[in-house]
């Protein structure tokens, strides 16, 4: 995607992208509403270490196009949004997500948001003093996000495997899963729980352990997560990892896992599934 902002808003439809700045906490993000023409925008709040600006925002465009998408497939009354916050070590986080929030507020409820990479239950907590429109993270949320989310990957590799065999066959099936976090070592754990081999890659050695530990889940080099052969490759870390690099090594049928930005439209051959959707492509 160009990063001539005015050109990429207008050749993908976006409405508005807005920059933001607080010097007391340190806030610099950037939130992107791609279409409300069916309802108020959906998205989550990200935080991460972007190399720099520039990365920040062209993450924002696709995080907040592709949940026009998924609201779309979904049937829901909304259209997308997302916002992309830079993390830094002087960042105050707290500080910074409350200001967010009243920014949120301001906006009146054409964007509601939630949780997402790098924002938990603490930068909830500090979201929801500046706004209305954000997840409620207390007792009376919807519980554990992470948790749905995992569970939409199952329903996708089950779909994936019910469309091109007729059914699942767990106990033949050998799938790849990467990073182990809160959605990934979710979903490792039921495919292990169902019989299948599961290989699993995380970089983070005491996660690592931690999400195995109980379980038959076989630990792989992360170096080598796109090599092994296998039925599904189930890729549960930031999105975007499915390129012309990248493609060459897989040896799936099927990529099924809950990161975003997968870019499906390279995916000929493959059957591609995401948590929140299902696309086909078997030509």
């Amino acid at each position: 995607m160009s990063i001539h902002l005015l050109d990429a808003m207008s050749r993908e439809g976006f409405e508005e992208v807005v920059a933001l700045h607080d010097g007391r906490s340190g806030l610099r993000a950037f939130l992107g509403i791609h279409d409300t023409s069916r309802g108020p925008a959906f998205g989550g709040v990200r935080l991460w270490n972007y190399l720099n600006e520039r990365e920040a925002l062209r993450d924002c465009l696709r995080l907040s196009r592709a949940m026009t998408y998924k609201c779309a497939l979904a049937d829901l009354p909304a259209g997308g949004g997302k916002v992309v916050v830079l993390d830094r070590p002087d960042l105050d986080v707290e500080g910074a997500f409350a200001s967010l929030g009243r920014t949120l507020e301001r906006m009146g409820g054409r964007f509601y948001t939630g949780p997402d990479v790098g924002t938990g239950e603490r930068e909830l907590r500090a979201l929801a003093r500046g706004t209305r429109f954000v997840t409620d993270p207390g007792p009376d949320g919807p519980g554990e996000l992470s948790a749905s989310t995992a569970a939409g990957v199952f329903a996708g590799i089950q779909a994936a495997l019910t469309h091109l065999d007729g059914e699942p066959r767990w106990s033949q099936r050998t799938l790849v899963v990467q990073e182990l976090g809160e959605v990934g070592a979710r979903v490792a754990a039921r495919l292990a729980a169902q019989g299948a081999r599961v290989l699993a890659a995380e970089v983070d050695p005491e996660r690592a352990r931690a999400a195995v530990e109980g379980t038959s889940i076989e630990l792989i080099d992360p170096a080598s997560e796109y090599d092994p052969p296998c039925d599904v490759f189930v890729p549960c870390a930031l999105g975007g990892i499915l390129h012309d690099l990248t493609l060459t090594r897989l040896r799936c049928r099927i990529v099924a896992g809950g990161a975003n930005n997968g870019s499906p439209a390279l995916c000929t051959g493959i059957v591609y599934t995401s948590a929140e959707s299902c696309m086909f492509r078997t030509s």
